[in-house]
């Protein structure tokens, strides 16, 4: 099926050599050459806010001592007003951008990064050609322009990196940030604001004896996902946030290559939920714990009244079993993937050759945020009984209720696979194409059928499975008997309610969700939101006619 233009087919066959070049040196990758068409400023759309967002190398102090050579993202206003951007000054974080439902933007893409790249508004309905596909990414020197109108609900969204074969690379130096859309629903709730209203990017960073960004992409490392030795947050090691003994709204982002959290108090308070990715959800949650993959927001109500000043909370990711297999079977990194007794060591090799292994294994016990109670407040916030009104999708409106749309997920002889496929531009399948304005069901199976795992059990993890464009609603989880012991680490912090747009798929589990495909004919993807397992292929154009 021809759905991409030749000038997409040229730039397809300089994808490898940029993929192959990236794996290699970093942060410089080879250009692909001059054969991009840039998206150009529209004279019949008149946006109600513009930014320029430029993308530099540049050097900031992470650390003491030598500074940290980063990809940054600025923001520039020019039109609108001042405070919508935020530039995170002083960390490798993008901008924060703010904006309100129903606002038409305009946002102009600078690329001086010696690689190409574009940028994908994850989570945003918006048209195929203002998504960010790799099919769209820009040459050093070159501007794409973005332009559409703000659909979704209020919600806490975010944008990165996607461009082809070296999105993780990318957004490991720093091209990623917050993209927060406000509505009038979620003003008239009175929820915190202002400095009560606190964003949090968590993520996972490695750096060298000269305070260098340190990224290994070892082929084991890629198959893993990369784990990094320490925690970050909004950019900044060693993070305490400092707050008032009052109610606080925290927007959690898991900003991570590959790491999943299992985030609960260590003081054993409930985790109070009030959104997820597509915004608030009908009413508050309650949870022990609350799982976040990559690629997932969670919005938590947590109210500090009571406490003592002085007083320290910790938020923290609590061990849960991240693999299926049997016994006899040694971890790495926390998924079952290859024998026992090898030794490992910080930034050093493990043995037989194989990658490094972070001091943090996924699935084990380790803090993530601490707060710290200051001063003392009188508020009188309560928490709302009931939030916003979600229209719940049913499976009798799908187009294909009786035959659901199934996407197996497979690790395979070194590749990453969606129904066996790697990606390929202009290789969209019979069963990749999407009606326009339908509901379809859709299944990601991770080995609950008993396939897909690849090389027996031994490369059995989660995958946080991610569809662009519109967003969905999960139906129901199902996991296979041989899971059920490891499963039952994490069952009890699913949040399944509301809108998502990245729903994490456990080993041995099959997840069905609603999907809407309406308003945009064009090529909307589906991926794993493992930033290594996307580059390995484990990514799929959808075709929307």
């Amino acid at each position: 099926m021809n759905t991409i233009t030749n000038l997409h087919r040229r730039k397809l066959l300089k994808y490898g050599a940029i993929a192959i070049a990236g794996a290699i040196t970093h942060p410089v990758w080879v250009k692909a050459g001059d054969f991009v068409n840039a998206n150009k400023a529209s004279t019949d759309f008149n946006p109600d806010v513009e930014i320029e967002l430029t993308q530099n190398i540049t050097d900031i102090a992470i650390f003491e001592g030598q500074k940290t050579r980063v990809w940054k993202v600025t923001g520039k206003v020019l039109k609108g007003s001042s405070d919508i951007v935020d530039n995170n000054d002083g960390t490798y974080l993008a901008p924060t951008l703010r904006f309100k439902k129903g606002q038409k933007i305009r946002l102009i893409l600078n690329n001086n990064l010696p690689a190409q790249s574009i940028l994908h508004w994850h989570g945003l309905h918006v048209p195929a050609n203002m998504d960010g596909n790799p099919m769209y990414a820009i040459n050093e020197g070159e501007s794409y322009v973005y332009e559409f109108e703000i659909r979704n609900r209020a919600g806490t969204y975010w944008y990165h990196a996607h461009t082809h074969g070296v999105t993780a690379r990318q957004v490991y130096s720093g091209l990623a940030g917050l993209f927060i859309v406000s509505d009038e629903q979620e003003q008239a709730l009175n929820l915190p604001s202002g400095d009560y209203d606190v964003p949090l990017v968590i993520q996972d960073r490695s750096f060298d004896t000269d305070n260098q960004l340190s990224y290994s992409s070892h082929m084991m490392q890629r198959m893993q996902g990369f784990l990094g030795e320490q925690i970050f947050i909004n950019g900044r090691p060693d993070f305490v946030l400092s707050v008032d003994t009052r109610a606080y709204r925290l927007r959690l982002l898991n900003g991570s290559n590959s790491r999943v959290y299992k985030l609960a108090w260590d003081d054993d308070t409930p985790v109070t939920v009030i959104g997820v990715d597509g915004g608030l959800l009908e009413c508050p949650e309650q949870h022990g714990y609350v799982m976040l993959a990559p690629g997932e927001r969670l919005e938590l109500w947590m109210d500090f009244s009571g406490r003592a000043v002085g007083s320290e909370l910790t938020l923290r990711s609590l061990s849960f079993a991240t693999s299926t297999h049997g016994g006899g079977m040694g971890m790495m990194g926390g998924y079952g993937m290859m024998g026992g007794g090898m030794g490992m060591g910080r930034g050093g090799m493990m043995g037989g050759g194989m990658m490094s292994v972070s001091p943090l294994p996924s699935g084990s016990d380790y803090p993530v945020i601490k707060f710290r109670v200051t001063q003392k407040e009188q508020s009188n916030a309560t928490l709302p009984k009931v939030l916003t009104p979600i229209t719940t999708l049913c499976m009798k409106d799908a187009q294909n209720a009786e035959n659901p749309k199934a996407i197996s997920l497979s690790m395979q002889h070194m590749s990453a696979l969606l129904n066996g496929r790697s990606y390929q531009m202009n290789d969209i399948q019979p069963d990749e194409v999407m009606p326009l304005n339908t509901l379809q069901l859709m299944e990601f199976d991770n080995g609950f059928s008993g396939g897909g795992m690849g090389m027996g059990m031994m490369m059995a993890m989660p995958h946080p499975m991610h569809l662009h464009g519109e967003q969905f609603q999960v139906i129901k989880r199902e996991v296979n008997s041989g899971s059920q012991d490891n499963y039952q680490t994490v069952a009890a912090g699913f949040v399944n309610g509301g809108w998502k747009d990245t729903v994490l798929v456990m080993p041995g589990e099959k997840v069905t969700i609603l999907k809407p495909f309406n308003d945009f004919k064009g090529i909307f993807m589906v991926h794993c939101h493992n930033l290594e397992h996307e580059d390995m292929g484990m990514m799929r154009d959808l075709l929307v006619q």
